[in-house]
């Protein structure tokens, strides 16, 4: 059996995400301790007992959600299973950081210092107002792709995120993503629907947070990781500092190639997925993807234990 433990990216945030492990794991209470020191705030305080708009914000969504995916692992390290169980690992956008640093390529201080200077970067580089993004439920990447540059029409349009065979979304300019919905619907698309996002991810709108993000990761040390890394931008595994520091600089105006990702590692061998931090949503993409695939979730005492029993 051939294992890959994948990080999941914006969306996923709960209040309370974490905190049972916490309670459980000191090497998880340690993780939350540390982002706290690097950020010089109580996110985790708002993690556990805070509003949840304010956690969905941005520049709280992305370290907190690494936070507690790092922290899960760290629980697993703690009942026996380490990093170097997998043979692969990934993350969802900002999950490839989650990855990163769970394979020992990035600090946990340096990582959550990261991940804020993206989501504000990310907030920063477009008006609220100005781009969208809408999922197109029922097309093929192709058919999602052409949509998306027949809608631009002179603005921005891009496929942003290619999750699973029926679940493409789209980025750019608030105006072609609304012609985007149509058009998908137009094509036979079974939903087209405009989601509740405060940036146009993933597409060319990011440029600046891209500049912002390549001054920031030039700054850090990245370590040739324990595992292979698959990124977003590539798919295909990769273990140099170097490139992979290049590949999260592109991977903010680039695509999220999740489909592939999955498809790859099941050319790989993979035959389980673990889904380390919180929500299900990787899992759910995977089985749409390859069921032959099995999927666990990894994102409490409880399914930590049960990972340690098999």
């Amino acid at each position: 059996m051939s294992v890959a433990f994948v990080f999941p990216g914006q969306g996923a945030q709960t209040i309370g995400m974490g905190k049972a492990l916490a309670e459980a794991y000191p090497a998880a209470r340690a993780v939350f301790d540390e982002v706290d020191e690097a950020l010089g705030e109580k996110l985790s305080t708002l993690i556990w007992e805070g509003e949840q708009d304010t956690l969905t914000l941005t520049q709280n969504a992305q370290p907190a959600l690494m936070a507690t995916s790092v922290a899960a692992m760290r629980a697993l390290e703690a009942e026996g299973i380490g990093i170097d169980k997998a043979s692969f690992v990934a993350g969802h956008s900002l999950g490839e950081y989650s990855a990163l640093c769970a394979a020992g390529a990035l600090s946990v201080a340096d990582t959550a210092r990261l991940l804020r200077t993206r989501g504000q970067a990310m907030q920063e580089a477009v008006p609220v107002g100005v781009g969208a993004m809408a999922a197109l439920l029922g097309l093929d990447f192709e058919t999602a792709a052409t949509v998306a540059s027949e809608a631009a029409q002179g603005e921005v349009c891009q496929a942003a995120n290619d999750n699973d065979p029926g679940q493409v979304v789209v980025s750019g300019h608030l105006g072609a993503v609304e012609r985007a919905v149509e058009i998908a619907k137009e094509k036979g698309a079974k939903r087209a629907v405009m989601l509740p996002v405060s940036a146009p991810f993933h597409c060319s709108l990011m440029e600046p947070a891209a500049r912002a993000m390549a001054d920031a990761l030039g700054a850090v040390d990245i370590h040739a990781p324990v595992v292979p890394v698959i990124p977003n931008v590539t798919v295909t595994a990769c273990s140099v500092p170097d490139e992979l520091r290049a590949h999260l600089v592109s991977q903010v105006t680039g695509s999220v190639r999740w489909r592939e990702t999955v498809m790859y590692m099941g050319q790989q061998g993979v035959t389980e997925i673990w889904e380390i931090g919180a929500g299900k949503a990787l899992s759910g993409m995977i089985r749409r993807i390859d069921r032959s695939i099995a999927t666990r979730p990894v994102g409490t005492p409880d399914d930590v234990k049960a990972a340690v029993d098999g």
